[in-house]
């Protein structure tokens, strides 16, 4: 069978509806991994500061950073990760659509603020290309001391 032809879900249309609303937005275990590799390196940060555009996942006052850690496919994030649903395709273009405008109005609203900006990618964690936990904390580590503005963690390959 090719990729491109349709396979039947394997769940009922409600069961597949109720998974998809149980898919948490917040603590997922890529946050929770950089949450914990960051602090044992002595970093210290709020969690979803709601004083600060966006409600960033990590904000590290001291150094003005805001970090985001994103899922591939709700982001619409151009990698290897994200397929856009055969159902209801254009219900989920409009939502993902409303989450990449969203991220621009946050990222101009942050940068008014003075606040850096960095997107961790749920790519750098899962898939054939991924860079791995270990890399991305490195990475992450080093745009939180550089004076770089706005940067992102993804895999090595599209």
């Amino acid at each position: 069978m090719r990729k491109s032809d349709k396979l039947p879900d394997i769940v009922d249309q409600e069961t597949r509806s109720r998974m998809m609303s149980g898919i948490r937005g917040v603590n997922t275990k890529p946050e929770l991994a950089i949450r914990k590799a960051l602090h044992r390196q002595g970093f210290r940060f709020r969690l979803y500061a709601r004083d600060v555009p966006g409600r960033p996942d990590l904000l590290l006052p001291k150094y003005r950073a805001a970090i985001f850690v994103h899922g591939c496919f709700w982001h619409g994030h151009d990698c290897s990760l994200f397929r856009m649903p055969r159902t209801r395709t254009q219900f989920w273009q409009a939502k993902i659509d409303r989450n990449r405008n969203r991220d621009v109005e946050v990222s101009v609203q942050l940068a008014d603020l003075g606040w850096r900006q960095l997107s961790i990618w749920e790519c750098a964690f899962r898939g054939k290309a991924q860079i791995g936990l270990d890399e991305t904390v490195v990475r992450t580590i080093q745009w939180i001391r550089s004076d770089l503005a706005i940067s992102e963690i993804r895999s090595e390959i599209l």
